[in-house]
């Protein structure tokens, strides 16, 4: 590591000769191996940028000049070579470096990205920043080939490519893969380039046969032909200079190239070819496998996980779509390209004609999914909560106006640890829970996940169940598709005083801190519609109320309770314990939970604080 430990930040890298450089590159791929290993992260995205890095920060001023990167995922190399290399051993961890860039961290973080398909829109409006201002600095996007099928980054194209002197560079990182295998019109499109090689050598052949005549007409069709196998013509129409494709791991091409950029003015379109994985061939074979990691021997390769004693939320959700798709021909199941992440890998294997990944293209998933519905399908929406926060106004307007019958399967609701703020579902029972005809359901453990899925299938119209990450409680899963009663909660603990109105993951530790108070505990089960007899019957036998939910707490479930107890005329004292309003870090989850009163600690700390339930009182002699 004699040359990394030299790179502080990318002005170290600059003084280095070129020739050092993919010396550099080999000990930078090495380092990100041994590192993510040990803290677990995303491997094969960042192996493949690896040369990219370096020779943007070799051949921009950063940062001057600003990178915007793309969901971010692909940023360790940013990360090591703008100072942050002695902190990579606390990645992902909390107070450590985030895994996505993130602007308090770094200067060179130009842009906080998470989500993709957003680098272009960002550093567009960086650079008309930059011409209004009068300063001389570009602003390049580095975006790939799996957000390209978000309309988000076309609708950026369609802007930029007018903005004549606008000093942008767009760099498309075509690997080939999104995180699930890349879907679509344009990924056929871009795999044209597999023809360059053939079409390349026939063209020199033709030079060197054809007669001047029939070389004249040659050069006509190889025009036409060159629109046909590689994406140039797409992107100049879109008012894009393009340039490309080059190879992405080769730094005698990529600083050339970039440095002849750098001196163009308007919109230009650099298109690379990567290799997800490149270097460490275990990630080159299974790139999906060495995309989020945990901690592995690098010389052995990550091991098959032993049967977990409890199933995953994900896993639940899974079985139970292969039962029912099994029971109703008319089940379709639609994700947004995260067919891994939420749990539809058997689905798709064992019904590939009732299977759709749309793409990284939520809003669309969303009126696809009441496109089905309207002709008596019955689609069942994989997504994760902060990501349908992208299809809202589909959501509003498209399903739930039209009263549409389109199950949500939301994934990922609540803190989820690692991954940080950017993909917590903090969010989706206050945007839901106020949206008419919606029903809302929050499972409390696994069997009752599989029971709500089945009661959201059955209910004719818009209805989401939202379960954590990870596993649940380990309670015994009933095979059966039965379903429950539509806005009816049950009392899991009768106590006195005291009671907990739990909502889904938080019914546990709500239990466990009853023990000690004594406390009723119900589960409410249902966030829309509430149930409200079972509210006013609980404020009727209790002295206090208190709320619980792993959700914000404005708007929230505690609010729907508040805001029933007013309707009914009742004057209760109530506690809402919940999510604070500010974002979340990542972090271990047991961890984030607790540091925000949400284990059963904290919440028998909070109840109590605030009512004075089993502290000491102080006895003053005034004698």
């Amino acid at each position: 590591m004699k040359l990394l430990e030299t790179i502080n930040d990318p002005a170290d890298l600059r003084k280095l000769p070129r020739t050092q450089l993919t010396p550099l590159a080999h000990e930078l791929r090495a380092y990100l191996l041994d590192s993510v290993s040990k803290t677990g992260g995303h491997l094969s995205s960042n192996l493949g940028t690896v040369e990219l890095t370096i020779a943007l920060h070799y051949v921009f001023n950063t940062p001057e000049d600003r990178i915007v990167w793309d969901v971010g995922h692909q940023t360790y190399s940013h990360k090591i070579l703008t100072g942050r290399r002695g902190r990579m051993s606390t990645l992902r961890q909390h107070n450590g470096l985030s895994g996505f860039p993130k602007r308090d961290e770094s200067e060179y973080d130009t842009f906080g990205t998470a989500h993709s398909s957003t680098s272009i829109s960002a550093a567009l409006g960086m650079a008309q920043a930059a011409k209004i201002k009068g300063e001389k600095r570009k602003a390049i996007a580095v975006i790939g080939d799996g957000s390209m099928t978000a309309g988000m980054a076309f609708e950026a194209l369609n802007n930029a490519g007018v903005e004549d002197d606008c000093d942008l560079l767009v760099v498309l990182n075509d690997n080939d893969m999104s995180i699930s295998p890349p879907v679509g019109a344009l990924n056929r499109y871009l795999a044209r380039l597999m023809s360059g090689q053939f079409y390349a050598a026939a063209k020199n052949v033709g030079k060197s046969m054809l007669p001047a005549p029939m070389l004249e007409l040659a050069k006509k069709l190889e025009e036409h032909a060159k629109g046909m196998v590689v994406p140039a013509t797409m992107f100049e129409e879109f008012g894009f200079n393009y340039i490309g494709p080059i190879d992405g791991h080769d730094l005698d091409s990529l600083i050339p190239t970039l440095e002849n950029i750098r001196k163009l003015k308007g919109p230009q379109f650099l298109h690379v070819v990567t290799k997800k994985g490149q270097g460490y061939k275990l990630a080159e074979a299974e790139p999906i496998l060495y995309h989020g990691t945990g901690k592995f021997n690098p010389t052995e390769g990550i091991k098959p996980a032993t049967a977990p004693s409890k199933i995953t939320y994900t896993e639940v959700f899974g079985n139970w779509l292969c039962d029912m798709a099994a029971a109703d021909q008319r089940l379709v199941g639609i994700t947004p390209a995260m067919r891994e992440g939420s749990g539809m890998v058997r689905f798709h294997q064992q019904y590939p004609e009732r299977y759709f990944d749309v793409g990284i293209a939520e809003q669309h998933s969303v009126t696809f999914a009441a496109g089905l519905a309207t002709e008596g399908m019955k689609p069942v929406v994989a997504i994760y909560s902060t990501f349908l926060q992208r299809g809202y106004d589909q959501l509003i307007h498209d399903v739930a106006l039209q009263n549409l019958d389109v199950t949500f399967a939301l994934d990922r609701a609540g803190l989820v640890g690692a991954d940080g703020a950017t993909h917590a579902g903090n969010y989706d029972i206050a945007y839901l829970r106020c949206i008419p005809n919606m029903v809302v359901m929050a499972p409390s453990d696994e069997n009752e996940c599989r029971t709500m899925l089945t009661t959201a299938y059955h209910y004719p119209g818009p209805a989401a169940v939202r379960y954590p990450r990870g596993a649940g409680v380990g309670a015994a899963i009933q095979q059966e598709l039965t379903g429950i009663e539509i806005g009816k909660g049950l009392v899991k603990r009768q106590g006195k005083s005291v009671a907990i109105l739990a909502f889904g993951s938080m019914v546990a530790p709500s239990l466990k801190a009853a023990e000690d108070l004594n406390a009723t505990v119900a589960d409410m089960r249902f966030v829309k519609p509430l149930d409200v007899e079972l509210v006013k019957r609980l404020a009727k036998d209790h002295d206090y109320l208190v709320t619980v939910e792993e959700g914000c707490t404005m708007g929230g479930a505690g609010s729907a309770v508040a805001e029933a107890l007013a309707l009914e005329g009742l004057a209760k004292p109530l506690l809402i314990l919940g999510l604070p309003d500010r974002f979340i870090d990542h972090g271990d989850p047991a961890l984030l939970l607790a540091s925000v009163g949400l284990d059963a600690h904290g919440i028998g700390k909070s109840i109590r604080e605030r009512f004075g339930i089993g502290e000491p009182r102080l006895v003053v002699n005034n004698t």
